[in-house]
């Protein structure tokens, strides 16, 4: 799909596999998320931009790489979003966060918003939307919504699994955002969950139902 990237590294899709088992533990669950966030974040973080800047290293003075512009935005769609944060917080630990509350009305699917908090100056910094499913896309087209609306304009969206319909629902709505995945799944079932996808993140992250 244009504009859909899917991260096919080994390590990413061996690690996918033992997180869709249904008898993976929480905690293996939980770990397996954080480490896949890590090799995944390496994916959508690969074109940022670098200026040169002058260091003393123990033998010489150089011209070396460093990130140019002001820090990047991991905006983390509650609660589940949280688990692709953790990882990619180790790999970037100068990042802002931002906190969108959005969840699913089981009943009409649509997206219900509780909570937003973000850093300032959205507009100057690159801000990763990250949540672990893109099913419906309802959840995320309203996250992403609420970012345009404080000022973000360079967005990206990054999850772990996808549903065709998720893309193309999402897509419709904000065709400016590149989507990265693992994975693009078959289809949504009724309850608008994907198939063969792994449950819910939420749930198995955190042991709930």
């Amino acid at each position: 799909m244009d504009g859909v990237t899917v991260i096919n590294h080994p390590l990413v899709q061996h690690k996918l596999t033992i997180m869709r088992k249904k008898d993976t533990s929480t905690a293996s669950f939980r770990r397996l998320l954080r480490e896949i966030s890590t090799l995944l974040c390496y994916e959508v973080t690969r074109d940022l931009e670098l200026k040169q800047e002058t260091i003393e290293t123990p033998m010489t003075t150089i011209e070396a790489p460093v990130l140019e512009g002001k820090k990047l935005v991991f905006a983390s769609i509650l609660r589940a979003g949280n688990g692709l944060l953790e990882g990619m917080l180790e790999l970037v630990p100068s990042a802002r966060v931002c906190h969108i509350g959005v969840y699913r009305d089981h009943d009409t699917l649509e997206a219900v918003e509780y909570y937003f908090k973000a850093p300032e100056s959205l507009a100057e910094r690159l801000t990763i939307v990250v949540d672990p499913m893109l099913a419906t896309g309802n959840s995320s087209i309203a996250a992403v919504e609420k970012l345009k609306e404080r000022g973000a304009r360079n967005l990206r969206f990054l999850c772990l699994l996808a549903a065709p319909e998720g893309v193309r629902n999402f897509q419709a709505a904000h065709p400016d955002v590149p989507i990265y995945t693992a994975s693009i799944d078959s289809h949504l079932n009724d309850k608008g969950y994907i198939v063969p996808g792994l449950g819910d993140a939420g749930d198995r992250m955190y042991g709930t139902k």
